[in-house]
């Protein structure tokens, strides 16, 4: 059995990092699937999926290596003129750090419930905000 869910999580800052751990849970509980895996994907090039401790320590520390990596004020190509756009490309950024986080996690369900590490947490990652965005929880299993 399949069951997809599309979530809205709503952003308010440029780089923002949401727990969604307890949406997660609620897909699975409405899926009625007890055995499985939950897929969990964002729909935007500029977001991630992550899994991770929650600890605000270590939130300071995400986003700061990220920002060390892909600094905001760089002359990144996608900052200029883009024809087939039209427009001016320029959350170059937001796309680089989506890619160095990735865009989705798939977790194990036993027993109805997410199997999750003590500390893990399930995280969306805004990049590119403050926007709404469309997140893809699927529940797979019997």
């Amino acid at each position: 059995m399949v069951k997809t869910f599309k979530e809205k999580v709503i952003t308010h800052k440029e780089f923002e990092i949401i727990p969604i751990t307890e949406l997660v849970r609620k897909c699975i509980s409405q899926s009625g699937i007890t055995e499985g895996l939950v897929f969990v994907i964002t729909a935007h090039t500029s977001s991630g999926i992550m899994v991770n401790e929650n600890l605000p320590c270590l939130m300071t520390d995400i986003e700061e290596t990220l920002e060390r990596l892909v600094p905001l004020d760089h002359d990144y190509a996608h900052s200029h003129f883009l024809l087939s756009y039209g427009a001016t490309g320029g959350n170059a950024p937001g796309h680089l750090k989506s890619m160095l986080c990735g865009n989705h996690t798939v977790m194990v369900i036993e027993n109805g419930k997410l199997e999750c590490g003590k500390a893990q947490d399930v995280y969306f990652a805004e990049f590119d905000g403050p926007q709404t965005r469309n997140i893809f929880i699927q529940v797979q299993g019997e």
